[in-house]
């Protein structure tokens, strides 16, 4: 028998991530090749981004997806969020020359305090909520504030990202292949301030510090090179990462659909690995049932790794504290 189709709602759906993100879910690589979708596309509501998201959507339609049951074109968040399974918060505003963080809190605070409202309204009783537009732990905060029917747990940030980038440096200074690396989770903010957590990933099933053993190298060099690769990535290219955000968008809601899946996730904090109540901080989690989670708490942190979160960890508060008035 056929499965019922899964909607999937994007905001952002023509930027630079949606285009190289949407042919990816439609053609079943983000919830599996047996699954029917229905897209259900957001935009911001004037004519330019409406023109290329109708271009957008009609690529996908030239590329005749067996899995693509029907697409919904719009510029109105209730419509695009009705009956949504999955809510996919890819667009923000982003950060404009001499422009302060906070004034970037504050504006995409009302975009995500709207988005909040709007999913809790008219979302699937099931739907699950996934932020990559950044400031994303903080925007993710702010939607799961405006949630009374919705709880805490279904709101998720993306650290995939970060997860993705980190395993690929391990990788890539011990010469072998990515899928030797496992173990690497990232804690806290999706910015500079992250702890990739190297102190108890795994190369080969061995500790990375007995691989690698130039301790100095990891805590110098190889922390900022993941912490600032988004930086590395716009000076190299002159636009954000986008390819490589899409597939960590891919990887981060297929793992969190895949029960028994361990993988980085951002999360309402309630006081774990000594972040404070009430942030999203990543932290590592096993999917226990599709869209459903349980962290993983048995890792003991080394007084480096817990002078790392704290850093992340105050960062977190700061924006917190930024925003606080708007979410009440």
């Amino acid at each position: 028998m056929a499965k019922k189709p899964i909607r999937v709602a994007v905001t952002g759906a023509a930027g630079n991530i949606g285009y190289a993100l949407l042919f990816r879910i439609a053609s079943g690589e983000m919830l599996g090749k047996d699954q029917p979708v229905i897209l259900q596309l957001l935009e911001i509501p004037v004519e330019g981004p409406q023109k290329a998201l109708k271009g957008v959507a009609m690529e996908l339609e030239d590329c005749a997806f067996p899995l693509l049951q029907d697409m919904v074109l719009t510029g109105d968040a209730d419509v695009a969020f009705k009956d949504a399974n999955w809510c996919l918060l890819v667009g923000s505003k982003p950060r404009g020359p001499g422009m302060e963080r906070a004034d970037l809190l504050k504006d995409n605070g009302k975009i995500f305090i709207a988005q909040g409202q709007s999913i809790d309204k008219v979302a699937a009783d099931d739907a699950r909520i996934a932020v990559v537009g950044n400031p994303c732990n903080t925007n993710v905060m702010i939607a799961a504030s405006q949630a009374k029917r919705l709880t805490a747990d279904r709101f998720t940030a993306m650290v995939r990202l970060d997860e993705n980038r980190g395993r690929a440096q391990l990788a890539k200074k011990a010469g072998v292949s990515i899928n030797e690396v496992s173990d690497l989770f990232i804690y806290g903010n999706h910015s500079p301030t992250m702890f990739a957590d190297f102190t108890h990933a795994k190369i080969g099933g061995k500790a990375v510090t007995d691989v690698i053993t130039d301790r100095a190298w990891l805590e110098t060099e190889y922390l900022p090179t993941v912490g600032k690769r988004g930086a590395a990535i716009i000076d190299a290219r002159g636009q954000s990462s986008a390819a490589s955000a899409a597939n960590a968008l891919i990887d981060h809601v297929r793992d969190l659909s895949t029960p028994g899946a361990i993988h980085s996730v951002a999360v309402s904090s309630e006081g774990r690995y000594g972040f404070a109540e009430g942030v999203w901080a990543g932290m590592p989690v096993k999917t226990t049932a599709p869209g459903a989670y349980e962290v993983i708490m048995s890792y003991e942190m080394d007084d480096f790794a817990k002078s790392k979160i704290k850093i992340t960890n105050d960062e977190l508060i700061g924006e917190r504290d930024t925003v606080k008035d708007m979410i009440g």
